[in-house]
């Protein structure tokens, strides 16, 4: 059948299973919006480029699918950049569709043009200029299976326009030929029987879990493996949800604003199994003193990340789902052999450590609200069963911190690159690859103005998204750093709380707009904004100015510098630095 490039592209896609894409049109990609209006593609038209790539994100991360974005030339596609380097930092299956200058006219400074490839060969695990319209149908196959498969993340397909003028010729499936991209088979058996053999014996052992354990849909073996073992559990920032907070085994988040028992968990463990994770900096902190005392089994899809902070002791390169599937297997042969492992004490310690130093902030009845108090309140309201998104700053770390978390994929977030702007797009992404479940996107005021024109998407879609703008009048985490490590030198963080007035913001933009500013009147306002079906519902929350995020970690420093933060008195301090139980 003889078609266009671009009915070439957009049949592709309908044969990838794609049900949504996420853009906005210009001349280079033209082409290929003709055939997008007679296909089954929805195409969700974003207000900013950067949008469709966050919304591509956030139905990613909700689905488990990949998520597809479409931006022209120039301009168009330099705007994606952002959310292609955050898709790569935190392993997000996105494939990237940028329209380009006709191929004649590549090299010439054109109108409109710009070497896409080359500028986001750092941040895309594979990109492509495409110069032959035969060759779109395994350009995009091939786009989909690298997005998708190993260690996920996104992929950029090129296209000039006159590549998506020109007639081809039409057949499904395409053959792909991707001779430099290895997939790792299964790991060694006896491997899994030396991670298996040091988990029984180890005295003091953690799992410290990471957005691995999210993105291959491993949960289920996580917690059948910590029930084994006897052995508590840390989620990362990017794992929040892959174990339930309220299980017994539960420690929390750890890292720069870690639970203390988490960290204190990971400095004084014997064994730490790391799962999907990768011994980042905001984990670790100063990494030649983390976790001193302790072996290490580190499992990742991703050879490179084997080592390349902490040398394990047992390396396993593997998808996660088979090896837990595996090395739970071999923990209950390990179990029925030699008896099951002697953990009480420790798993008495921590759970000391859990009461003694829990996450701690007064919100008092006439006082400032704390902004603490609304994500306890919300986590209440919903009974953790919502899809929660943030930002980046102060907002995503309370967030973090206290909403209670039941299960995966209901924690979205920007991590390894912090995009300030990632929520509200996220959350329209998130809303479609999941309707009919309630998406809240809690943002602060500096992020939400980044990206906040996506409610006018949001509105035209019917999409009812809830966000909850912690409204501070700050950059919040950039004064808190200014308070404690710049004598309180303010500099360029004061955003005001009169401008904009979020409330007719929202109205304007079809929204629900509600404010709230005083503890009491919490609970009213969130349940009224949570029965909103039709259009967002935008929450101006007015949250105390001064509150900072702890505990806290300086950077730099290492994890048993943890401080608790001002609720607790010196002497409770003390003891923690000494790990002690009060």
């Amino acid at each position: 059948m003889e078609v266009t490039g671009a009915q070439a592209l957009v049949r592709s896609l309908e044969s990838q299973g794609v049900d949504v894409v996420f853009g906005l049109p210009g001349g280079a990609i033209l082409p290929a919006y003709d055939p997008i209006r007679s296909s089954s593609l929805r195409h969700i038209l974003v207000r900013h480029e950067q949008g469709a790539g966050h919304a591509a994100e956030g139905y990613a991360w909700a689905t488990g699918r990949v998520g597809v974005c479409i931006a022209t030339s120039g301009p168009g596609a330099t705007n994606l950049v952002t959310a292609l380097a955050d898709a790569y930092m935190d392993s997000v299956p996105i494939v990237a569709i940028t329209g380009q200058v006709p191929t004649a006219m590549i090299g010439t400074d054109a109108f409109q043009e710009s070497d896409i490839t080359g500028i986001t060969s750092p941040v895309t695990k594979h990109n492509e200029l495409v110069t032959d319209p035969a060759r779109i149908p395994a350009a995009i196959a091939e786009a989909f299976h690298i997005a998708s498969t190993g260690r996920p993340g996104p992929v950029l397909v090129d296209l000039p326009k006159d590549i998506l003028q020109a007639q081809t010729t039409w057949s499904w499936p395409p053959s792909m030929d991707l001779p430099g991209y290895k997939i790792p088979g299964a790991p060694e058996g006896s491997l899994i029987e030396q991670a298996a053999r040091a988990l029984r014996e180890a005295r003091r052992p953690v799992l410290y879990v990471g957005g691995g354990v999210v993105k291959s849909d491993s949960a289920p073996a996580v917690r059948e493996l910590a029930e084994l073992a006897r052995t508590p559990v840390t989620t990362t920032l990017m794992a929040r949800g892959a174990f339930p907070d309220s299980h017994p085994l539960a420690l929390g988040m750890p890292g720069m604003h870690g639970a203390y028992a988490a960290v204190a968990a990971l400095q004084e463990c014997d064994l730490i199994v790391a799962l999907g994770a990768r011994f980042d900096d905001r984990v670790t902190g100063q990494l030649a003193s983390f976790a001193p005392k302790a072996k290490v089994v580190h499992v990742d899809i991703d050879p490179a990340e084997i080592g390349k902070n902490r040398r394990p002791d047992v390396a396993i390169v593997g998808d996660l789902r088979t090896v837990l599937t595996d090395l739970v297997t071999a923990m209950r042969a390990e179990i029925d052999a030699n008896g099951a492992p002697d953990t009480a004490s420790w798993v008495t310690l921590t759970d000391g450590w859990k009461r003694s130093y829990p996450l701690r902030y007064s919100q008092e009845a006439g006082g400032p609200l704390k902004p603490q108090h609304v994500v306890e309140r919300l986590s209440a309201l919903t009974g953790g069963d919502a899809i929660v998104v943030a930002g980046v700053g102060q907002h995503q770390m309370h967030a973090a911190q206290h909403y209670r978390f039941t299960k995966p994929r209901s924690w979205i977030n920007s991590g390894g690159a912090g995009t300030m702007g990632f929520a509200v797009p996220a959350a329209m992404g998130a809303q479609i690859g999941r309707p009919g479940e309630l998406v809240v996107a809690i943002d602060g005021d500096g992020c939400f103005q980044m990206t906040g024109q996506e409610l006018a998407t949001c509105a035209i879609e019917g999409l009812p998204i809830k966000v909850l703008i912690f409204n501070n009048g700050f950059l919040g985490m950039v004064r808190q750093w200014q308070e404690l490590f710049y004598e309180e030198r303010y500099s360029e963080v004061h955003l005001g709380t009169a401008i904009p007035d979020y409330v007719k913001l929202a109205e304007a933009y079809g929204c629900v707009g509600l404010r709230c500013d005083n503890a009491g009147d919490v609970d009213s306002v969130l349940e009224k904004a949570l029965s909103v079906s039709d259009v967002p519902a935008v929450v101006d929350f007015r949250t105390h100015d001064a509150e900072g995020v702890f505990p806290m970690v300086p950077a730099g420093h290492a994890n048993d510098d943890i401080v608790l933060g001002p609720e607790f008195t010196a002497a409770e301090q003390q003891a923690a630095t000494r790990k002690e139980v009060i």
